[in-house]
C-alpha cells in the first residue's frame, strides 16, 4: 500500500481572488483625487477577497467607510458586476459599466464644490 502524506495545496480547481485591474483602479483612482481635493474623501482600503473586489472610501482613517465600490464578476450577466453601496448597506446605484455606477458619487462631488 502506497500512503502518501495529504498535500498542502488544494487539489481541486484552484481558488482564485477577485481584484480591480488596472484600467478598473484608474477610473475608481481619479474619482478618489477629486474628492480628496474637494475635501471630502480622506483615506481608503482595497480587499480582493474570494467573490468580491472591493475599494472603501473613508473620510477619516478610523472610522466605517463612507462608500464601498464593489465588483462581483458572478453578478455579470445579471444586474451588472460594479455597485456602489452607502455607508447603511444601501445599493446606491448597479450596473455593468464601472464609469456609469460611479456617477452617483459624481454627483455629490459636484454639490461639494458648487457654490451655494
Amino acid at each position: 500500500m502506497n500512503m502518501q502524506p495529504p498535500s498542502p495545496l488544494p487539489t481541486g480547481p484552484a481558488q482564485m481572488q477577485v481584484a480591480f485591474d488596472r484600467r478598473e483602479l484608474s477610473v475608481i483612482l481619479s474619482l478618489y483625487g477629486r474628492m480628496v481635493a474637494a475635501g471630502e474623501w480622506r483615506d481608503y482600503g482595497i480587499s480582493s477577497l474570494h467573490d468580491t473586489a472591493v475599494f472603501s472610501v473613508f473620510r477619516r482613517t478610523a472610522e466605517h467607510p463612507l462608500y464601498r465600490i464593489e465588483k462581483h464578476p458572478r453578478l455579470r450577466g445579471r444586474q451588472g458586476m460594479y455597485s456602489v453601496v452607502g455607508m447603511d448597506g444601501q445599493i446606491l446605484k448597479r450596473g455593468h459599466d464601472l464609469r456609469t455606477v460611479l456617477r452617483v458619487l459624481e454627483r455629490k462631488l459636484i454639490r461639494a464644490v458648487k457654490p451655494d
